[in-house]
């Protein structure tokens, strides 16, 4: 599992370091995409494809699947790390993460999270403010949680 919030540098080149201790989980050939709200997920090959297998079960013949899983698998990259635990990040996919030089690398759950700072900055602001009622919404959903 995927977790914590690390503050980096993108390099002119358009290279990543990947904290360690997600490098590890990720694996050597993690997949790289468009994410939700602006940043970019990184996945293990493995969580990738389970992905996929899920946006291959939603119908055709809607607007929306086919839309989604066009943007989730025309953006996606794979990358290799270097021996700097570097990743080098597309420029299509710096271009839609706002990507150019501060940068957070979050560990969410399956996943990892690549944000421009100040855009993190701007969406955890907005969601720490709602944070206890859509605790709620999702308790009512699930007692479990």
């Amino acid at each position: 599992m995927f977790m914590g919030e690390y503050e980096h540098t993108i390099d002119g080149k358009g290279r990543l370091i990947i904290p360690a201790r997600l490098r590890e989980e990720l694996g050597e050939r993690p997949v790289v995409t468009k994410g939700l709200d602006g940043c970019l997920f990184a996945y293990p090959p493995e969580e990738f494809a389970q992905q996929g297998n899920r946006l291959r079960s939603l119908p055709t013949g809607s607007a929306e699947a086919r839309s989604y899983t066009r943007v989730f698998f025309a953006g996606a990259s794979e990358c290799e790390f270097d021996k700097q635990g570097r990743i080098l990040i597309p420029g299509n996919l710096r271009e839609y993460a706002k990507l150019e030089k501060d940068v957070m690398v979050l560990g969410v759950s399956s996943r990892v999270e690549i944000w421009a700072r100040e855009e993190w900055l701007s969406y955890s602001a907005k969601a720490a403010s709602s944070y206890e009622e859509v605790a709620e919404k999702l308790l009512e959903l699930d007692p479990g949680l």
